[in-house]
């Protein structure tokens, strides 16, 4: 079976990866001259609105994928009449738009903060005036690590922030104090089965993702299935989705979502029965989903910048080193770790291990 991917970064790469033992080939199509997907997958290498390449891909695949939701909203549509695409296109322009995918929890009943959509300097002004401060103002797409924000703290920073990031759709949204950032990893197939890996435990530093960890019987678990599942349901989803969360201690708000393998579930690929990126694989293409269950107690951490040294990783027990051959530069992530163990117990110290071998980015 052959499966195209919009997107040859390290999502597509591990995407790829994934495939292989299935017997699943891989094309990934991207812009760039030698994307890390391309080492392990045929490359169509233009543009995601170029309708010849859409077409080609079209024609060789079996069913389209996405290694991320920035991609014009015409690439999906013009393929989707040709071969299917999953997940579908209202997840995608669900997941693309921060304001869309607000409206979309709160028409699900899924708590968030409170939020207003901001198309100018005076609509801006009249959402703090309604939501208060501190509040963070976001652009509504192509926002990810923790760009294409401005906190705004005090009145003054209001025309500060308008005059970084406005003339582009906007989002305000409420500053909530939250005790830790949790994130959902789901998975529906094409016949309606639904899986969910534990919930995992998220630490950001400069809004960039350091360590996953997931937390078997979390007591926050069932609330954020039971959200996931509403999505899932709701967009008649095919594939793996994650859904960010912030605990605020009384209640679980979601944040955002990403219709889309994710960053904080690269830990699955040892610490999990079956990785997020093989049922994501095995959803698309209409084939039976794996096993959810954690192997052992497990972690994850990112590479940001530059990489440590091979070896003394390896020599770490229960150390799984992924690096994704990109160039190493400042706030790039260029590989993971997936640290893996017995015990939690355990599990702690191979990670302290593991976190002294980092260089600084």
């Amino acid at each position: 079976m052959r499966v195209g991917i919009l997107g040859g970064g390290q999502l597509g790469r591990m995407l790829a990866l994934a495939g292989h033992p299935l017997g699943l080939e891989t094309t990934v199509l991207d812009p760039g001259e030698a994307p890390c997907g391309a080492a392990v997958a045929a490359h169509l290498r233009g543009e995601y609105d170029d309708l010849g390449l859409l077409r080609r891909l079209a024609e060789w695949a079996d069913v389209v994928t996405y290694e991320f939701e920035q991609v014009p909203e015409a690439a999906p549509a013009e393929l989707a009449g040709q071969v299917p695409v999953h997940p579908g296109p209202e997840a995608l322009a669900t997941g693309r738009d921060r304001l869309n995918e607000k409206t979309l929890f709160r028409e699900l009943g899924i708590p968030t903060a409170r939020f207003a959509a901001v198309d100018s300097r005076d609509a801006l002004k009249a959402a703090v005036a309604d939501i208060g401060l501190p509040a963070v103002l976001k652009t509504r797409t192509l926002g990810y690590d923790g760009k294409g924000q401005a906190v705004l703290r005090e009145d003054g920073d209001v025309d500060a922030a308008w005059n970084e990031i406005g003339g582009v759709p906007l989002i305000l949204e409420e500053v909530v104090p939250f005790e830790r950032e949790v994130s959902m990893i789901a998975v529906r197939g094409a016949d309606g089965a639904q899986r969910f890996y534990p919930l995992a435990e998220n630490h950001h530093e400069q809004g960039i993702l350091l360590e996953s960890r997931p937390r078997p019987a979390d007591p926050r678990e069932a609330d954020a299935v039971d959200y996931a599942a509403r999505l899932l349901e709701r967009l008649d989803y095919v594939g793996t989705v994650a859904l960010e969360l912030f605990d605020a201690g009384d209640r679980l708000l979601a944040n955002e979502m990403a219709p889309r393998v994710h960053n904080s579930g690269h830990w699955t690929i040892e610490g999990a029965e079956t990785s997020q990126f093989e049922n994501h694989l095995r959803a698309v293409c209409g084939l039976p989903l794996g096993a959810t269950d954690p192997v052992g107690h497990s972690a994850m951490l990112n590479l940001i910048g530059v990489l440590p040294e091979r070896a003394d990783v390896l020599a770490v027990p229960g150390a799984h080193l992924h690096f994704y051959g990109k160039d190493s530069r400042p706030g790039r992530k260029v590989g993971h770790i997936t640290v893996r163990a017995d015990s939690a117990a355990e599990l702690e110290g191979r990670l302290e291990r593991v976190r002294r071998l980092l260089p600084a980015a």
